[in-house]
């Protein structure tokens, strides 16, 4: 795959962005919640994102959570990224979109929020960038500022993160430092 080439309003979009805001299901992971015989949860997280999610924090980007759904694997999994803004069982999500904007002096306009389904398209539209993934819900497709080429918990919050980067003038600065 070669790098993308993205459309000169995309870019203006992207490099207000102060803040990433990803909610879980559908785009941190592919959607599905497998429940065990004694109960227990299980989701996957695409490793891609979660180093991009890290390289966007070194780059003095907020990343936070908002989501709908109340899960110990995600505190676990922003754990392990050092997440630190983290909305969980939200289900007025505007609330929890305007307290962070308000904490982080972030304008909505400085915000990428990225979603899947109807109950994020409020998020979305509210931000500065609001993006989809390649499998969510045909109307917040339809409504969103960009959709990415990959399915939700398959890379799609990476190829946000290097729109991001190269919006700022980053990423080719943030590729050689692994070659």
């Amino acid at each position: 795959m070669q790098k993308p080439h993205y459309p000169k309003e995309l870019l203006r979009q992207a490099r207000e962005i102060k803040l990433l805001i990803c909610d879980v299901d559908g785009v941190l992971s592919n959607g599905q919640v497998i429940i065990g015989n004694q109960g227990e949860e299980l989701k996957t997280f695409n490793i891609k994102d979660g180093f991009g999610l890290k390289s966007l924090m070194q780059h003095k980007i907020h990343v936070a959570i908002i989501t709908g759904r109340r899960s110990e694997i995600v505190e676990k999994r922003c754990r392990e990224l050092s997440i630190k803004h983290i909305y969980q069982g939200q289900v007025d999500k505007i609330a929890a979109y305007e307290e962070l904007c308000e904490k982080l002096s972030v304008e909505p306009s400085q915000v990428c929020h990225v979603g899947d389904d109807l109950p994020d398209l409020p998020l979305m539209r509210r931000s500065g960038l609001g993006v989809t993934v390649a499998d969510g819900h045909w109307f917040v497709r339809q409504n969103a500022d960009w959709t990415t080429q990959s399915n939700g918990g398959f890379g799609a919050v990476r190829e946000i993160i290097d729109l991001i980067l190269e919006s700022k003038g980053l990423l080719e600065k943030h590729l050689q430092e692994y070659t």
